[in-house]
């Protein structure tokens, strides 16, 4: 459990030149947080991963190579997701979402859009409108775990079971993620190098980058966002039906925000305009469901020769559950992390990481994957895929080791990591971006703005 030997090991398999690795200053060590795993690693060694792909792809612009230096406190503290607006800590998770005890277990619902919330409840054999936290932890105990879990993916719902390492390791599933790689970058089609920009020494590695991101919840607005703090448009596509949940006035900061209604022809033409002028397209939603609108990565790459085009899912491009809905906290309850960090602690009850790792460390792995991709289609053209997947993130997490008396520590102060800004949103005091560039500081010159604050258009 080293940070600079996982970064290594990151920047090998994005096929990314290793004397750019000298120019790489990594302090701290687990632990940072409590927990009884290395997500101070994971957090450091991914965020410099992004910092420092955006800054070769900048490189490879013209410009010389810079000091890349993150700290492991200030990476962990970001990757905690801390916000308030207007002094305002939201509460992140709905009444309804947690671990709820089975007749043989645990289960833990996801309930903070109302869809999924509803859903469950219907399933529990109550009603939606009346029912209450109490009411649900009763009907529960009349289901086994691994049967709520099963007939909630039936229906499109989001729950999982709780598990132990070595049960998840026995499910198809979890082995099906042995043979998977972290992340993937794969040639996808032919297509001239795309025209970019040079760059003077003092722009930001990724100015004149067009990022298209249509994601949700955390993970893949993390990526877009740390794109954007390197210097990237990144334009946020949001539906004008769906709803969001209140971290998107964190992790929008930085970007230009506007609505598209695929469901309509109009909305359909406004996307291909954008994306005939993108460089990277980052999708989030369910396997699949972007294809069927017309926009899967080999249909992006029909529209834009030359495309990176990023694709996250929950557990991954292969094995039965390749096809599932699911958000960390789900998949930290089926890997077994929420058993085995209750386990360390000793207490008898499954206890969730410190923040939403998995999450976080796979946007980072996105943002890295999107500039890494972008460096190789600049040297050799073609239209390139990026996987990545919250249950592929999981499964390296959980081999970096455990950390001896990690959940014995305080948390720290983040007070020294914030910062101010003004929002479309009100206030907003964020943690700042952990990773230092020696010449062109990472930040974000647009501030954080509701759905459809902007036109789609790029200007």
């Amino acid at each position: 459990m080293n940070a600079t030997e996982e970064l290594n090991r990151i920047w090998r398999l994005a096929g990314m030149p290793p004397e750019a690795l000298a120019f790489v200053r990594l302090d701290g060590a687990d632990p940072v947080l409590p927990s009884s795993f290395a997500v101070g690693t994971a957090a450091q060694s991914t965020i410099a991963a992004a910092a420092l792909a955006a800054c070769e792809l900048g490189h490879a612009r013209g410009t010389p190579r810079q000091q890349v230096s993150v700290e492991m406190l200030h990476a962990a503290l970001e990757c905690t997701g801390w916000f308030s607006v207007d002094g305002r800590v939201p509460d992140l998770w709905d009444a309804f979402s947690g671990l709820y005890r089975a007749s043989d277990g645990w289960v833990r619902i996801h309930a903070n859009f109302a869809h999924h919330r509803d859903g469950a409840l219907r399933l529990l054999g109550l009603n939606p409108q009346t029912a209450q936290r109490a009411d649900a932890e009763a009907a529960m105990q009349s289901w086994k775990a691994l049967e709520f879990e099963s007939v909630a993916a039936v229906k499109g719902l989001v729950a999982t079971a709780l598990r132990h390492f070595d049960e998840w390791d026995v499910t198809p599933q979890g082995a099906a993620l042995v043979s998977q790689p972290l992340f993937t970058i794969e040639r996808i089609g032919d297509a001239p190098a795309l025209d970019l920009p040079p760059l003077s020494a003092e722009a930001r590695p990724l100015s004149g980058v067009r990022v298209l991101d249509l994601t949700r919840i955390l993970a893949g607005p993390v990526g877009g966002r740390a794109l954007a703090a390197y210097g990237a448009d990144v334009m946020l596509i949001n539906s004008p039906n769906l709803p969001n949940i209140e971290a998107i006035a964190d992790t929008s900061r930085g970007k230009l925000s506007a609505h598209v209604d695929l469901q309509t022809e109009v909305g359909r033409g406004a996307l291909t305009a954008l994306l005939q002028d993108a460089h990277v397209l980052i999708q989030g939603y369910r396997p699949g469901g972007i294809a069927t609108l017309g926009f899967g990565a080999y249909q992006a790459a029909q529209v834009r020769p030359g495309i990176v085009y990023v694709s996250l899912s929950a557990y991954g491009t292969h094995g039965p559950w390749a096809d599932r809905r699911g958000f960390d906290s789900l998949v930290q309850t089926a890997m077994g992390f929420n058993h085995a960090e209750g386990e360390e602690a000793g207490d008898g009850k499954p206890k969730p990481l410190p923040m939403q790792i998995l999450d976080e460390a796979t946007g980072y792995l996105i943002a890295m994957g999107a500039s890494a991709a972008l460096w190789r289609q600049q040297r050799e053209g073609g239209s390139w895929h990026v996987q990545v997947s919250l249950a592929q993130t999981g499964h390296w997490l959980r081999g970096l080791g455990r950390v001896a008396g990690g959940l014995r520590i305080e948390r720290p102060d983040k007070s020294p990591y914030l910062e101010t800004s003004a929002s479309g949103f009100g206030k907003l005091c964020g943690v700042r971006h952990s990773a230092q560039l020696s010449r062109t500081p990472a930040l974000w010159s647009r501030p954080s703005m509701p759905p459809g604050s902007h036109l789609a258009v790029w200007t």
